[in-house]
């Protein structure tokens, strides 16, 4: 070992790459004869047996670097390799030949023994300085190792442990595991101002990395080269993990792979074997003999043959391959998907992908393998096709005569054009000559000519249980096409419609395409719930994906992500449904026809309980129509009390408590006759008519019957005409009171900011026209600070439900007047309306939903927009228009004169409503 901190002269060796040597390594490797002469020299001019070198790692050019992927290392960054080993000559011999003469060209074998670290003086001169040389230059030479810290050792013992047993682990061979616990048990034992010395030694036994080495050559200090021997270990021992992790399931997997082939072929030759013994056993005299339950192969086993199972599902498969029309592109999809089918073996993965896939699409409808277009074309053209389909509405449906008038429109839109395209291909087929003069330019795409009648898509827009569903069900039945229901909530990925691509695992194709695969013709009736798709996230936008399939320029070519093949849907008929309108998105509702269905009346109700819903739970709970029976009276107060809903479920369910309420009356009747002789007619004592006053008995007690009773006349306290959530009609009060305070109004119940403006532009008219009203005793005086300073409370009960729409300034107004007036307002009364500053009252939407919900709250009169009369008239009722008093205003001196009444108020002058104009 030389001093510490000394420099001394000594032949520095370039090691090309990947060559290097660490301290405490041996290296041997050929060199030319011109290296090998200098050597030599070298030997001869030394004192000792041995002389000592400087063997410098010189890096790899850059391009190397680049084809193997390694990181430049640093030396090549700075300028020139500066770090090495100080190693000792041991053995300097040519290669000699089976002739025992010394070639001239045949290179040496040189090795050394690296002694410790030395650093040039200078960065070695790559371009000056050759392979080949052998020049002294000055090397400094590291002082003394110093005792590393107990840390430092712990963790590359640690280290090094771990590795040296993963090593032991992967060793083919005993002799090397065998050497490997040894130097494990040595690295326990070794000295802690040894441990730099074990490092050396360890890393340069270890395969890794050219870059790892020269770094760790290139420390100087013990705690860095512990530091670095440590990292080095724990990055061997994860990759050798990781290794030995794949080597172990590729091999698993190769052996279950072997395991199941092998299997599979003793199987198939032990059947093969007892089926020809079958058969030999049958083509004997005597017939089969043994067993007669014993049926191995052949016919007798179908469950059990899977062979020959197989074999007829691949047969099946191909013949409806085969039956694919010729040339399209479906048919094309499948010869080539069925060829690479055969090509895979049976046992992989992919052929049952292929066989999955094979399977759907030729199960699909496509237009050359239904007949349905010629069926359809049938029933429409028939002359009784129009009757049929009313009769089939009013079978189905009370009421809905706008929506049953719409529905007959549509389908005698489809019998004319169905008429017109049969008249005209009439016509062409008996001029031959002139369908043959066509060009090929001139005609369409043959998928979009194929195609039959289309039609608008229809939206069914209306609160839950108004018969949307069972509306398309009656179109379904109308035109003899199958229904098929689609409901769309809660959908948030795109691949939902449009299928998953065939590279996922368990990939399928869309509902769309698996509606059709049901329905099992090209031409269904879909119904689609739209107004609960899922939002845009990052699985993609579900409504925008729905445009392709209701838009009928683009959907006579769909494309399915897991089919890929052009679908036809210009054919089938799509009906959407909603609640409402809010949550369906711009661009689809374009593409809608809107049919609103806004609810039922009570005397609606009546009838469809009497001739639709009483019979349906008669059946579902046993009972027949003698048992039970209901009286007008007793129907119409579970309508008005026991439910209030635009529809009918509420009023169904009712229905079932009662049915179910006689039915264990009538099991408790018939227990009771027991030992008496029984007849097909009903028992003497049986109650078979629920009457009004029964209702309460049965059902319990009122749930609407409260809110009447708790509704009447207060000051500040108006009723005005509201739409839920869900589409349906009611009402809500508008309550105010007035508060000490500083002159300002609070509106409370979950306002939106539309509403609560609607209130400010109340409070100010009602400042501005205070005088007029009698509230104050002057002009410009403001009635919430003379004579007493207060403020206005607003509110809106059903503060957890959010409120929101240009509709209440009315109702508003009213109760901003009532409060600091002190009349009182009817409370079968109530309004709906917006307002301006200028007094005007402006229309609102949602007329028809208001006025059967304030049908159903039994409200006498309403207050409406002059503007609104027209959908009055048009959309609701007659004997609904006939039971409640209709009041259309312009203004809201009108307004207040038909709520508070004429001469009411006295109002001190009239005042002239005056237009500003900009």
């Amino acid at each position: 070992m030389m001093g510490p901190s000394s420099t001394s002269g000594l032949p520095v060796l370039p090691l090309p790459f990947p060559l290097i040597l660490l301290p405490t390594a041996r290296l041997t490797f050929p060199i030319g004869r011109e290296l090998a002469e200098r050597l030599q020299t070298v030997l001869h001019d030394s004192d000792s047996r041995q002389p000592i070198i400087a063997a410098v790692p010189v890096p790899p050019p850059t391009d190397s670097l680049n084809a193997t992927n390694h990181p430049p290392p640093l030396s090549s960054r700075t300028g020139g390799p500066v770090h090495g080993t100080a190693a000792r000559i041991v053995h300097l011999v040519p290669i000699r030949t089976l002739a025992t003469s010394v070639s001239p060209r045949e290179p040496y074998i040189l090795s050394l023994h690296g002694l410790n670290r030395v650093r040039l003086a200078q960065p070695l001169d790559l371009d000056s300085q050759g392979a080949n040389s052998l020049s002294e230059r000055p090397v400094h030479h590291p002082p003394a190792d110093q005792a590393p810290s107990r840390e430092a050792v712990e963790a590359f013992k640690d280290a090094a442990l771990r590795l040296l047993d993963r090593l032991a682990k992967d060793s083919v061979q005993s002799q090397r595991k065998d050497d490997w616990l040894r130097v494990s048990v040595k690295v326990e034992d070794v000295p802690d101002h040894r441990s730099a010395w074990m490092a050396d030694v360890l890393v340069a036994a270890i395969n890794c990395d050219y870059t790892d080495k020269l770094a760790f050559l290139a420390t100087a200090t013990v705690e860095d080269r512990l530091r670095r021997a440590t990292e080095l270990f724990v990055k061997q021992t994860s990759i050798s993990e990781v290794s030995q992790k794949i080597a172990s399931a590729v091999d698993e997997s190769l052996s279950r792979q072997q395991k199941e082939y092998f299997l599979r072929q003793q199987l198939a030759a032990i059947q093969r074997e007892l089926q020809n013994l079958y058969t030999t056993t049958n083509a004997g005299p005597g017939g089969p003999s043994g067993s007669p339950g014993l049926k191995i192969g052949g016919s007798g086993s179908e469950p059990d043959d899977d062979d020959q199972a197989d074999a007829d599902d691949l047969a099946d498969l191909k013949k409806k391959i085969e039956a694919l029309e010729a040339g399209s592109e479906e048919r094309k999809v499948g010869v080539r998907e069925w060829r690479r089918l055969k090509r895979i073996p049976q046992g992989s993965v992919e052929n049952g992908v292929i066989r999955t896939y094979l399977e759907w699409l030729t199960s699909l409808p496509w237009p050359s393998l239904t007949l349905s277009s010629s069926v359809d074309q049938e029933i429409i053209k028939d002359p009784g096709f129009i009757a049929k389909a009313r009769a089939q509405l009013d079978a189905d449906h009370f009421g809905l005569d706008q929506i049953k008038r719409r529905l007959i429109e549509y389908l005698a839109v489809l019998r004319l054009r169905a008429m017109t395209q049969a008249t005209s291909q009439g016509s062409v087929s008996q001029q031959p000559m002139l369908q043959l003069a066509v060009r090929p330019s001139q005609c369409p795409d043959q998928n979009y000519a194929r195609n039959g009648v289309k039609g608008p898509v229809l939206l069914f827009v209306g609160p839950p249980g108004t018969g949307k569903t069972s509306l398309g069900q009656s179109i379904a039945k109308a035109l003899g096409r199958p229904f098929q229901r689609l409901s769309l909530g809660g959908v948030r990925d795109e691949a939902e419609i449009r299928g998953h691509r065939r590279t996922y695992v368990a990939s399928g194709p869309g509902m769309i395409v698996q509606a059709l695969r049901k329905a099992g013709r090209i031409d269904p009736v879909i119904l689609l719930q739209v107004d609960k798709v899922g939002q845009s996230n990052f699985h993609g936008d579900p409504a925008a994906a729905l445009l392709e399939v209701l838009d009928p320029e683009q959907n006579h070519a769909f494309n399915d992500h897991y089919i890929n093949v052009p679908v036809d849907l210009s054919r089938v008929l799509f009906i959407c449904t909603s609640n409402t309108l809010g949550s369906i998105s711009a661009p689809l509702l374009d593409r809608c026809e809107v049919i609103e269905l806004s609810g039922y009346t009570y005397d609606e109700k009546i009838h469809i309980a009497r001739r639709y819903l009483l019979p349906k739970q008669l059946t579902a709970n046993g009972l027949s129509e003698s048992l039970l029976t209901l009286t007008d009276d007793a129907l119409l107060r579970i309508a008005t009390l026991y439910t209030r809903e635009a529809g009918v479920r509420g009023l169904e369910r009712a229905l079932s408590t009662v049915a179910r309420f006689k039915a264990v009356e009538w099991v408790n009747h018939l227990d009771s006759i027991a030992g008496t002789e029984r007849s097909d007619t009903i028992p003497k004592g049986w109650q078979s008519v629920v009457k009004e006053e029964d209702v309460e008995r049965i059902l319990g007690v009122p749930r609407w019957d409260g809110e009447e009773r708790e509704r009447e006349e207060k000051i500040g306290v108006v009723y005005g005409l509201v739409v839920t959530g869900t589409g349906e009609g009611g009402i809500m009060p508008v309550e105010s009171t007035a508060v000490p305070g500083t002159g300002r109004l609070k509106l409370t119940g979950s306002l939106g900011d539309v509403i609560k403006e609607s209130g400010e532009i109340a409070l100010s008219w009602v400042k501005a026209h205070a005088f007029n009203l009698g509230i104050t005793t002057g002009k410009g005086i403001d009635p919430l600070k003379v004579p007493d300073l207060i403020d206005i409370h607003l509110h809106l009960p059903a503060g957890a439900q959010k409120k929101d729409g240009p509709s209440a300034g009315v109702a508003m107004t009213c109760a901003l007047v009532s409060l600091l007036t002190g009349v009182t307002i009817s409370k079968d009364m109530a309004m709906t309306g917006e307002i301006t500053l200028r007094g005007r009252v402006t229309p609102v939407g949602g007329i028809r939903m208001k006025v059967l919900g304030a049908h159903r709250a039994k409200v006498q009169k309403i207050v409406l927009p002059w503007a609104n009369k027209r959908d009055v008239e048009r959309e609701v009722a007659l004997e609904v228009q006939q039971q409640m008093q209709f009041h259309f205003v312009q203004t809201i001196d009108e307004a207040l004169e038909a709520a508070f009444g004429k001469g009411v108020l006295g109002w001190k002058r009239e005042v002239m409503l005056m237009e500003g104009r900009l």
